[in-house]
Formats: structure tokens, sequence, C-alpha cells
């Protein structure tokens, strides 16, 4: 940041100025933990010296206080991965099964809000393909927020759900299959390059919500790029110029895995594997009937709250998944 010639890009001096500050928030959290540890040391030598009771009183409580501070502390260093400081940008595709698979998406979409919410991420609905009964087909959001890809990224993978279908009038049980798809988005600073040449643009009329210009002009953008044959789309900003440049990020993501799956490199770091929505692939089951059970695969851990993270209560599900990365 001292370099004489660090504004003179806008994009990556704002990037790189996010980053010191962050670490900069961070070792003074633990520079005032230390400091805090440090006069409670002092405080316990008098306590021990004056037999105080009353001092002991006081250091147990600080003691509790500190001790609390730095379990909170301590759960942020599970995110040192390279891209968990990152946003990220996380798609739901409904599996094979129609109307079924398609709710369980939409639930998927509405759990991963919900919990972004209780964690005052930003959230952005990029592109939504709705069911022609309910649900959705596809559908693709932004996270904005400090770790957003850190805290999302266990959600990466096949989501099985076992539940009586509403959709079925002999109220039968039914397993619905879903995939959610987690990608960090890429900034201004890495090595992502997308020539002009090879990737072709369209632009249509959006379908999303409605708003001024949105559903009256052709402000929806569709990405197709040609080595790859990776397509991305995004409607649900105000202008094509908006949706062009949120769908190039896009774009960049998916590149990024993709030419880390063609080097051969570690793919935890990223987003792990890519399966298909279907029975066997599962990273963690739903199960509402006969009885209530979420339980993740990966790290074994399981909770009878079903309710409570499909409203976003994935707190206990993530730092499982975190802590299983660190063996």
């Amino acid at each position: 940041m001292n370099q004489p010639d660090f504004w003179s890009n806008p994009d990556n001096a704002k990037s790189v100025s996010q980053k010191c500050e962050q670490l900069r928030q961070d070792l003074q959290n633990w520079q005032n933990l230390k400091k805090e540890v440090a006069d409670l040391s002092e405080l316990a030598k008098i306590a021990a010296k004056e037999n105080d009771l009353t001092i002991e009183k006081e250091i147990s409580d600080k003691l509790e206080i500190l001790q609390k501070n730095f379990a909170k502390l301590e759960f942020f260093i599970l995110f040192s991965g390279h891209y968990d400081r990152y946003n990220a940008i996380v798609s739901f595709h409904a599996g094979t099964g129609g109307v079924e698979a398609q709710d369980w998406a939409e639930m998927l979409m509405r759990m991963i809000l919900r919990f972004c919410e209780k964690h005052k991420f930003q959230t952005k609905i990029i592109d939504e393909n709705r069911g022609n009964e309910a649900g959705i087909k596809s559908a693709a959001i932004s996270v904005s927020g400090q770790f957003a890809y850190g805290w999302l990224k266990s959600e990466n993978g096949v989501h099985r759900l076992v539940r009586i279908s509403p959709f079925d009038a002999e109220k039968m049980r039914h397993t619905s299959f879903a995939l959610i798809e987690v990608l960090p988005e890429i900034t201004a600073d890495t090595d992502v390059e997308i020539k002009d040449q090879d990737i072709k643009i369209d632009v249509f009329r959006s379908s999303g919500h409605g708003g001024q210009s949105v559903n009256t002009t052709d402000s929806a953008v569709r990405i197709t790029h040609l080595p790859s044959g990776l397509v991305v789309k995004c409607q649900n900003e105000r202008s094509q110029l908006q949706n062009k440049e949120m769908a190039m990020r896009f774009l960049k993501a998916k590149l990024m895995h993709l030419q880390a799956e063609k080097s051969e490199k570690n793919l935890a770091d990223i987003r792990g594997e890519i399966f298909q929505a279907e029975w066997g692939n599962q990273i963690r089951s739903y199960v509402l009937q006969p009885y209530k059970m979420v339980k993740d695969h990966r790290t074994e851990y399981e909770t009878a709250e079903a309710e409570s993270v499909l409203d976003g209560g994935l707190d206990g599900l993530v730092e499982s998944y975190l802590r299983s990365l660190k063996h």
C-alpha cells in the first residue's frame, strides 16, 4: 500500500485495502486478548498474596469472559483457506424428480438466504429459473460479507430430502435431491483472464421479478465461454451493464475451478468435487418423516432440529465441517 502507484488501479487498491483492514482487525483482536490475559494474571498474583475473596470472584468472572472471547477468535482460525475471505456465488440445481426436486431446491435456497441474513451477509439473486408448478429448476445468488465463502463452502454438494410430499394426494413418502454449488467470487487480483474473442454475449428480456426496465428491455445477459463451453447468465440487475459485470464474475469463478481441475490441484480449497444430484452422492440428508434428523455424511454430525436447520441454523454443521478439514 506504500507503493507510489498503489492507487493507479482502483479496483485492486480497494481489494488490498479491505484485506489490510481485515488483517489489522484480526491482529488487534488477538493483541487485546493477550493484554487482557496478562492483566488478569497480574490480578491473580495480587489475589494470591492478599487472599482476597472479592478479587478472586472478579478474576473468575473475567476469566469466563476471556474464555468465551478466545473461543470466538479460535473459531475464526478455521477460516485459513486461501479463498475463505472471498465473497461467494452460490448456485442451486434441482435434481431428477420434477416438482418434488424443484421445491426442495427452493427450500435449500431459502435455507442459505436465512443463514446469510442471520450472519448479516448481503445477498443478491443473480439468476432464477422457476419451475412450472412450484420451486426452482435453478438459481444463483451472490453473497457478500467477511468470510462469506469460508462460511458457505461446507454446503457444496448434493443434499437429500425425505418427507411426506405436499404434492402427493396419497401422502406418500418421497426422496428428493438438489445440488448446491459454492464458488469464491473472483476479484481483480486473480490470474483468470478472459479474452474477448473467447466469449459470446447474448442479451434477452428478463423473466425475473418485475421492476423498472427489468421485464421491458433486453437487460438480461448470457455469456458463453467458447473454449470451455461454460454458460452463465444474470438477469436480476437493473441494467444490461450490471448484469454483464455480474455474469463475468460468475464466469471467472467457474473458469478458476476448471483451471484447478485441469491442473489436478486439491479442489477442497475451492469447492470440492461436483456430483450428480442423485442417490449415493449426497453430502447431507434431511429427514422430516417418519422422524426428524439432519445428518452430514462427511463429518457424521447430526441433529434432530431439522426445522431450525432449514430456517438457516447451519452453524453447528458448518463448524463440524471446518474442524474436520484440520484433521
